[in-house]
């Protein structure tokens, strides 16, 4: 073991004694003699890397992933396929490793990928600009009301329930500290009620709403956006980058602002992160686009190149001038994202968010023949549906998880009048034979 030891005994000794004390002991006189370890640690005897690797091993499968189950759950975290060519391409250094960058002329790898990213989501979002990304949907939805904020002058927004409740709280947490008042619209029949008073809207910045909503529900966002320009208030829409496949884009109904969560786009789940915040502007908005920003232009000698743009940082210019205090994108996952779009196309994005759609409803007609449960509300809806089961839900979804099934989450947790609802998600990954035997397995269960 002495070859993996940084330093030797005498290496230890010569360094004690050029600062003066005798151990290492005393080094940490500091530290109140009651909280430290009066006896060694009990510790197994050492392995062999073989048999690590083999007990890690046996230490993944007591986590219930969608390696091992067959995963329904959705609730902003979803299972898509990713084709194998995505981490071949962002596992390479050039791109792995890769760090803000600052210097064009030693950048234009990584310049160029942001860009054609920035490309992809502008024309998916069917806006005129979009920014490298932000950490992930929710981070980019608070921004977003900060940009409303401050092009309208106004401190106030509203905010649907159908916005995801983690989204919400993070909206909560901006406003709080910078005085925003968040007003709440809530709920008919699993949308957001379209029925928004004008003392409501007359001092707002923003309307905002997520399409599909969080139950999964597709909003009438062109409904919202009239209200909300009629007002003098701006529309942001919080959009499933895969829906967009099939739905109109937010930017041709009118919207002024959309974000979304990239995670379904060459991602993996990963334990909840990291993720991909995107967000994009119509034109008008294009200097208040908070985050970091990649430009084409020409160089001295006519040649096309990359360079960061608009830079509205406070890294950048003077920080009273800054839109925001965001310093980092998500590169590498906006790299998946920009590799997944490329390899799909358009048709195959279509195609991906068609079976999302098709499997989708054929699994909710097979759950809500079945004795206790129905689809909570009459709505249409893309790939992700609300269930309600008058049993016990929690158990339910323990006992299908010890099936080899994956669903929910249960919505009380999110809301007291969600008491008996669950969310199941279905993707372009699950097959026939999979919904089929989950039918079988709640027939079972219940």
């Amino acid at each position: 073991m002495d070859h993996y030891l940084p330093h030797t005994e005498e290496d230890l000794k010569e360094m004690f004694f050029k600062i003066g004390v005798k151990d290492f002991s005393e080094l940490l006189a500091t530290i109140p003699p009651e909280i430290l370890l009066k006896k060694k640690l009990n510790l197994p005897p050492a392995l062999t890397e073989v048999e690590a690797l083999a007990h890690l091993k046996q230490l993944s499968y007591l986590n219930r992933s969608e390696r091992y189950y067959t995963c329904f759950m959705g609730g902003g975290a979803y299972d898509h396929f990713i084709p194998a060519a995505v981490d071949a391409v962002i596992s390479r250094s050039e791109f792995y490793t890769a760090y803000t960058p600052y210097q064009a002329e030693a950048s234009q790898g990584t310049l160029q990928a942001i860009y054609e990213y920035q490309s992809m989501i502008c024309a998916l979002t069917g806006m005129d600009a979009a920014n490298a990304s932000h950490y992930d949907g929710a981070t980019a939805l608070a921004e977003a009301m900060y940009l409303a904020c401050n092009h309208t002058g106004r401190e106030k927004v509203l905010v649907s329930r159908g916005v995801h409740p983690h989204y919400r709280e993070v909206l909560a947490t901006y406003a709080h500290a910078s005085g925003i008042q968040v007003e709440l619209v809530s709920l008919t029949d699993g949308v957001t009620d379209q029925r928004i008073s004008e003392e409501a809207l007359s001092n707002s910045a923003a309307v905002i709403v997520q399409n599909p909503n969080f139950l999964g529900f597709i909003e009438e966002v062109p409904q919202f956006v009239e209200k909300a320009h009629n007002a003098g208030a701006l529309m942001v829409v919080s959009a499933d980058p895969i829906s967009l496949g099939l739905l109109e884009a937010p930017g041709k109904q009118g919207a002024d602002v959309v974000t979304g969560e990239g995670q379904g786009l060459g991602n993996a789940l990963n334990f909840g992160g990291p993720y991909l915040g995107i967000f994009a502007v119509k034109k008008p908005l294009m200097r208040r686009l908070p985050g970091r920003i990649i430009g084409a232009t020409t160089d001295n000698q006519g040649r096309r190149g990359f360079v960061m743009t608009l830079q509205t940082r406070e890294q950048h210019i003077r920080r009273e001038k800054a839109t925001s205090n965001i310093c980092t994108n998500q590169s590498l996952c906006a790299l998946a994202a920009c590799v997944t779009l490329t390899l799909l196309g358009e048709e195959g994005l279509k195609e991906m968010a068609d079976l999302c759609l098709q499997k989708a409803h054929y699994l909710a007609s097979k759950i809500a023949k079945i004795n206790g449960f129905e689809i909570a509300y009459d709505k249409p809806f893309f790939k992700e549906f609300p269930v309600r089961y008058r049993g016990d839900v929690p158990d339910l979804l323990r006992k299908l998880s010890d099936k080899g099934f994956l669903l929910g989450p249960d919505l009380r947790r999110f809301d007291g009048g969600w008491q008996d609802l669950f969310l199941v998600a279905v993707t372009e990954k699950r097959t026939r034979e999979e919904m089929d035997k989950l039918v079988e397995a709640i027939k079972e269960c219940v």
